[in-house]
C-alpha cells in the first residue's frame, strides 16, 4: 500500500513511501473509524507511522491532536522529526514547563506534543486561561502506553488518561511494545475487538535471541562496572569483526562516555579491526564534534549517545551509526525509547542505575524489554541477539522476564490520596458517588476485575471510602452533611503544585508560624517527603558536614544532604562532592519553593511570601544575598548580578541611578546596560510620604493621618504594612502602580513612638523598602 495513495493530502509527512504488513492491517480503523485504537507491536516495527496516521486522521476533521512522548528528551526529537508536518501548513507546539509554555502557541497548535507528567499537569490547571487548550483537543496518542506500569509514573499517566476522557473525551490512539494483557487496556479504553491490535513476533522485522550473562559480583561497584563491559565487549566482538554492529546500553551519560573511552582501550588491546582512519572526508568530519571525547573515538569507531549532547553532535552520531561507520555504540536507556536505532546485538551493561532523588535502583522491566527489542536491523540482519548482563543472583529473574514478557499492572495505588485530592481539587468529584464513578474509570479498577485476588477487588470500594476520609482527616477535603465533598485551600494547592500530602502539611505549619527564617524555609523544603529517598554517600559526609557547619538541624541522612546542596547552591558554591545530585535536587527545591511561596502567600501573608521568593531566586541563581534584587532584572543572572553588586550596584533603583555609564565602567556591555537600565525602570521604586504627620501629640490625645505610599517606576503586588513600636497597627495588601494610602492612628500613650512602613512584593525577590518616623509624646 503506497503512502500517497493511502493519506494523498499527507504523504510528504511520512518518511517512506509504502507501508509495512503493520501498518496496513492498523490503517483502516486509524484512518477510517472513530472507535479508540490499541495497539501493541514488536520494538522497531513501525509503531510510530500509526501515531502519525492517527494525526493524519485528526488534521482532516480539522482538530487538535495530542501525542504524549514517554520522556522529556523524546518531545524534542518528534519536534524535529514532524517538521514535516509543518512543510504541510500544520503546526507543532512542544509544551514544556511552566515559565516557558507560550498559551497562545498551544492554542493555535494543530499537534501538541508532551510528557505525562506536563498533561497531568496541564490538566489540572484546565480551567486557567494559561491551561484551556488543554481541553480543546480532538484525539490523544499515546505512546509507549506500557509505561503504565512504571514505577512513579505510571499512575501520572493512568490518572491523567482518565482524566481527559472526563474533561473533552478525545480518541484516543495508544500504542505500545508487545503487552501480554492488551485486552485490559483495550477494556479501559473503550477500544472494540476490531480496533485492537496486538501484533506478534512474527510483526518483528527480524528474529530476536535474547538471553542472560551473567558475573560475579564483588565489593567494589566501580570494579563491577568494568567486570561487566569486558562482558559486554566479550559478547560485541564476535559481531563486529563479522561486519555487524553493537549497541550497549548502561546507566548514565558519564558511564557512556567513560565506557566508550576504556572500550576502545581494549579493542586496541584485542586488535579487533574497527574505525574509520582512512576515511579521509569522515576523519575531517568527526573534526567538527564538539565534543572532546567524542572527537576521540568517533574515528576508531567508538562512540556514546545521550540527551546532554548538543544536536549537532547527537544527530552525526545517529548518521554514523546508520551508515556503519560507528561499529560500537554506548547509550543511555533513552535510544531505546526515541531514535529508531537498530543494531544486530544489544548488551545492557547494567540493570540498576543510581537516581538522586532514589538512591539505586532496578531499571524497570519495560525498560529492558525496550532495550533488547533494539536488536536487528531490518535490511541488514536475520537475527539481532540481545543480552542482559548481571549478577548471578538476578539471573532467574531476568531469564523469567525475556521468556515470559511483562504483564501491564496499574500503579495508580501507590499514590491514591494524591490523584484522589486532585480530581476532588479540580471539581471533578463533588460527592461520593462521583468517588466510586471515578474509580470505575481508571485502569486500577480495570486490572482488579481481571485479577479480583491480587488487587482485591472486593474491598476496592471501600479502600477508596477511606482514602477519602483520610484526606478530610488530614485537612485536604472538606464534606458536607450531604455527603458533598470540596477541596480546601490546602487540597487545591497540592493539587496544583503537584506536592506529596506529607509535603502540603509541612508546608501548611511553616505558614501557621509567628516568625520565619530563612533557616526555616531551607528546613521546610529539605525534609519534603519528595526527598525520601534521597541517599547520601559515605564520601560526601565531610563536604555536607562542612556546608552545614554553624547550622542548626535536626534532619538526617539525605534530607540533610539535601539542606546542605539548598545552603550551598544559595551562594553559588556547592563542594565538588555533590555536584553529581545537586542539579536534580536543586530543580526539585526551585518547584518546591515556588509552591511554598504561595502557601505562605495564602497563609501567612505578603512579608512571608516576599522571604520565600527571595529564597528561590537565590537557588536558582547562585548569587549572594546582598545580589539577589539584581535577579528582578530581566537579563540579568548571577554573572552580571556579582558583576553589579561587586560595583557597590546591588537593587534595580541603584541600577536606574546609575544609569548606562556606570554600568559600562562596572564591566557591562554599552548594549546590554541600556537593556538592563530600561529593564530596571519596570520594577517599583518606592518613596513613602508622611503628609502631615505630626512630629508631637499630647499624651491621651489622638488623631488620624495618612501615610502616601508611591512607585515612581513600574507596579507590583505589594503588601503594606504599619507598626508602632514594633506592634502592627494596620496591613493592606493592592497593586501598586501609582499611589495608595494608608489610614494611621497617631494615639499620646506613655511612651514616645516610632511608626514605621514597610513594602513588600510577595512576588519579586526584592528585599522590603522601609521608612520610620519618630513621635515625641508631650
Amino acid at each position: 500500500m503506497k503512502v500517497a495513495e493511502a493519506v494523498p493530502d499527507f504523504a510528504d509527512a511520512f518518511g517512506f513511501e509504502e507501508f509495512n504488513r503493520m501498518q496496513r492491517e492498523a490503517l483502516p480503523a486509524i484512518l477510517n473509524g472513530s472507535d479508540n485504537i490499541v495497539a501493541s507491536a514488536p520494538t522497531a516495527s513501525g509503531k510510530t507511522a500509526l501515531a502519525e496516521l492517527a494525526i493524519c486522521r485528526t488534521l482532516r476533521d480539522d482538530g487538535t491532536a495530542l501525542f504524549i512522548a514517554p520522556m522529556r528528551a523524546l518531545t524534542n526529537e518528534k519536534e524535529a522529526e514532524w517538521d514535516r508536518f509543518e512543510e504541510l501548513g500544520y503546526s507543532v507546539y512542544v509544551v514544556t514547563g511552566e515559565r516557558d509554555l507560550n498559551p497562545r502557541r498551544a492554542e493555535r497548535a494543530d499537534i501538541l506534543v508532551m510528557t505525562p507528567e506536563k498533561t497531568d499537569s496541564a490538566t489540572r490547571k484546565h480551567d486557567s486561561p494559561r491551561y484551556s487548550f488543554i481541553t480543546g483537543v480532538d484525539s490523544v496518542i499515546v505512546d509507549e502506553v506500557h509505561l503504565l506500569d512504571s514505577d512513579g509514573r505510571g499512575g501520572v499517566l493512568e490518572a491523567t488518561i482518565s482524566r481527559l476522557r472526563r474533561l473533552c473525551d478525545p480518541r484516543i490512539v495508544a500504542l505500545s511494545a508487545t503487552m501480554p494483557n492488551i485486552e485490559d487496556v483495550a477494556g479501559w479504553l473503550d477500544a472494540p475487538p476490531d480496533a485492537t491490535f496486538e501484533f506478534g513476533d512474527d510483526y518483528r522485522p527480524v528474529d530476536l535471541h535474547s538471553d542472560v550473562r551473567t558475573y560475579s559480583h564483588g565489593d567494589n561497584a566501580f570494579a563491577d562496572k568494568y567486570r561487566r563491559l569486558y562482558a559486554a565487549l566479550d559478547i560485541a566482538e564476535p559481531h563486529i569483526r563479522e561486519d555487524g554492529q553493537a549497541l550497549v546500553f548502561v546507566s548514565s551519560r558519564q558511564d557512556a562516555m567513560r565506557a566508550a573511552a576504556k572500550a576502545r582501550d581494549e579493542i586496541a588491546e584485542r586488535d579487533i579491526p574497527m574505525g574509520a582512519r582512512g576515511d579521509y572526508e569522515f576523519h575531517n568530519d568527526a573534526k567538527e564534534l564538539s565534543n572532546d571525547n567524542l572527537r576521540k573515538g568517533v574515528p576508531d569507531g567508538v562512540a556514546f549517545h545521550h540527551a546532554g549532547l548538543a544536536k549537532d553532535d547527537r544527530n552525526r552520531v545517529e548518521q554514523w551509526f546508520k551508515e556503519g561507520k560507528i561499529q560500537l555504540l554506548f547509550s543511555t536507556s533513552t535510544l531505546a525509547w526515541g531514535v529508531n536505532l537498530p543494531a544486530r546485538c544489544v548488551v545492557i551493561r547494567d540493570t540498576k542505575y543510581h537516581d538522586p532523588l532514589e538512591g539505586e535502583v532496578d531499571i524497570s522491566p519495560l525498560d529492558i524489554l525496550q532495550m533488547l527489542g533494539r536488536a536487528g536491523r531490518p535490511g541488514y540482519d536475520d537475527v539481532g541477539y540481545g543480552w542482559v548482563v548481571c549478577d548471578h543472583a538476578d539471573a532467574d529473574k531476568y531469564r523469567r522476564l525475556l521468556r515470559e514478557g511483562k504483564e501491564i499492572e496499574s500503579r495508580l495505588a501507590e499514590d491514591l490520596d494524591s490523584h484522589l485530592n486532585a480530581e476532588i481539587a479540580m471539581g471533578t468529584i463533588r460527592d461520593l458517588d462521583d468517588v466510586i464513578s471515578w474509580l470505575e474509570t481508571t485502569f486500577y479498577y480495570q486490572r482488579a476485575q481481571s485479577k479480583p485476588a491480587d488487587y482485591g477487588l472486593d474491598g476496592l470500594r471501600e479502600r477508596v471510602r477511606s482514602t477519602l476520609q483520610t484526606l478530610v482527616d488530614r485537612g485536604f477535603v472538606e464534606t458536607d452533611d450531604e455527603l458533598g465533598v470540596e477541596a480546601t485551600a490546602i487540597g487545591t494547592l497540592t493539587s496544583k503544585y503537584y506536592l506529596r500530602l506529607g509535603t502540603a502539611t509541612r508546608f501548611a505549619s511553616l505558614a501557621d508560624r509567628e516568625r520565619i527564617s530563612v533557616d526555616d524555609v531551607l528546613e521546610t523544603v529539605a525534609s519534603a517527603d519528595e526527598f525520601d529517598s534521597v541517599s547520601a554517600r559515605q564520601a560526601e559526609t565531610d563536604a555536607v558536614d562542612e556546608v552545614l557547619r554553624g547550622t542548626s538541624t535536626d534532619l538526617e541522612d539525605g534530607h540533610r544532604k539535601v539542606l546542605a546542596i539548598l545552603h550551598a547552591g544559595m551562594d553559588g558554591t556547592t563542594p565538588a562532592e555533590l555536584r553529581s545530585d545537586a542539579w536534580v535536587i536543586r530543580q526539585n527545591a526551585l518547584r518546591l519553593l515556588a509552591a511554598l511561596h504561595e502557601f505562605l502567600d495564602r497563609f501567612a501573608g505578603p512579608r512571608a511570601a516576599n522571604l520565600a521568593r527571595r529564597i528561590e531566586a537565590r537557588l536558582e541563581n547562585g548569587v549572594a544575598r546582598e545580589a539577589v534584587a539584581l535577579t528582578a532584572i530581566d537579563g540579568v543572572g548571577a554573572g552580571r548580578a556579582e558583576t553589579l553588586a561587586q560595583a557597590g550596584v546591588t537593587t534595580p533603583g541603584e541600577v536606574v541611578e546609575a544609569g548606562v555609564g556606570e554600568l559600562t565602567r562596572a564591566g557591562i556591555t554599552a548594549g546590554v546596560a541600556e537593556r538592563i537600565v530600561e529593564s530596571a525602570r519596570e520594577l517599583p521604586r518606592i518613596t513613602v510620604d508622611w503628609g502631615a504627620f505630626p512630629d508631637s501629640i499630647a499624651r491621651g490625645e489622638n488623631e488620624m493621618r495618612e501615610i502616601s505610599v508611591s512607585t515612581t517606576d513600574g507596579s507590583a503586588t505589594t503588601g503594606i504594612r504599619v507598626t508602632v513600636n514594633g506592634v502592627e497597627m494596620n496591613e493592606k495588601r493592592c497593586y501598586l502602580s501609582d499611589t495608595t494610602t494608608v489610614p494611621v492612628g497617631v494615639f499620646g500613650a506613655a511612651e514616645d513612638l516610632e511608626f514605621t512602613v514597610e513594602v513588600t512584593f510577595p512576588d519579586l525577590p526584592l528585599p522590603p523598602v522601609r521608612a520610620s518616623r519618630s513621635v515625641v509624646v508631650d
